[in-house]
């Protein structure tokens, strides 16, 4: 038995019936007491699309985010879903990809069922460069609900964005190594997306202000896979570097590995330095140094300001919120 076989039965529209579950005033008392007998004889139960027929919401959130293999696209999907949970919501997720084209196809999708609000988990989806011109299929979202970014942001009205302040993060890890003596600090990251560029600049800012050069050498772009990020150290034989900044804690694995094979000691001759403080940071050996990024703290913050918006509250369109640098061994500082 469903809200169409209530409707038939009581000689009503489907849109009556959820008024009436609602209890809604725009029902004569007369109409309500026939549809709640029908309700009554069938043991009818109504469903969370039932009240939003009525209320114009399904206590429903959309989720889109590149990967959910990744593991911190995986980590912040289940605490979205967990925070939504202790709301009374539910929630619809999407993978999107990472090409510009999916992404745009995938808040297509998800705009088309009868969602109240789209979380946006990742830097991908953010504005890179001044124009923002890539993010018009956001602001074209947001002209209808409320849009929420994660490590990111985007320009817009009804469009909210809670991100980590990963440039001065990124700055003062490196500060950390070149105060404890390296000079030349190997940057490792997988993509150029917001955070990347966020986190490169304070790699850069921080070899400048200690009057050491930016060299294109030591800017690496590879897979983030840990054998393949080791293989490509082996291989690099002129490459030279004594400390590493990794934008992800798989491709700083990928440098211990490197350091093993070669035999040097960490972090006596190799000093690395993770990102995100994912299990990898602990199941490494030795435990690895690593940038956490607060992602669960993101998350959580990203859904209570979601509920105040569709209570029709005020929030800030931007938050910005600290990283910590966690020392383990990897570090000697």
């Amino acid at each position: 038995m469903n809200i169409y076989d209530i409707a038939e039965l009581a000689g009503v529209s489907i849109a009556t019936v959820s008024r009436v579950v609602n209890d809604s005033p725009r029902v004569s008392e007369k109409t309500k007491m026939k549809v709640r007998a029908v309700m009554e004889e069938n043991n009818y139960t109504p469903n969370v699309f039932a009240r939003g027929l009525g209320l114009d919401s399904m206590q429903t959130i959309g989720i889109i985010c590149p990967d959910v293999a990744d593991m911190y696209m995986a980590n912040a999907v289940a605490c979205l879903e967990h925070r939504l949970r202790g709301y009374g919501y539910d929630c619809i997720l999407y993978c999107s990809g990472y090409q510009q084209k999916k992404k745009e196809n995938a808040v297509d999708l998800i705009m088309k069922k009868r969602i109240d609000a789209l979380v946006l988990v990742g830097s991908t989806y953010a504005d890179v460069g001044t124009a923002g011109s890539g993010c018009e299929y956001i602001r074209k979202a947001s002209a209808k609900i409320p849009v929420f970014l994660i490590n990111g942001e985007v320009e817009g009205d009804n469009i909210y964005c809670v991100y980590s302040q990963d440039e001065q993060a990124a700055y003062e890890a490196v500060s950390e190594l070149i105060a404890s003596g390296r000079q030349r600090i190997l940057f490792l990251t997988d993509s150029d997306t917001y955070s990347v560029m966020k986190k490169m600049a304070g790699y850069e800012r921080a070899l400048k202000e200690n009057g050491l050069p930016v060299l294109g050498e030591l800017k690496l772009c590879l897979k983030n896979q840990i054998q393949y990020v080791r293989d490509i150290l082996l291989s690099r034989r002129t490459l030279v570097f004594d400390s590493v900044l990794a934008t992800d804690d798989g491709l700083a694995v990928g440098a211990v590995k490197y350091a093993h094979a070669k035999g040097l000691s960490i972090p006596e001759d190799l000093a690395v330095i993770g990102y995100n403080n994912s299990e990898y940071a602990i199941c490494c050996e030795p435990e690895l140094t690593s940038v956490d990024n607060t992602g669960e703290k993101l998350c959580s913050m990203t859904i209570d300001n979601l509920m105040k918006v569709v209570k029709g509250e005020k929030i800030p369109a931007k938050i910005p919120v600290e990283c910590t640098l966690v020392k383990r061994c990897t570090t000697d500082f």
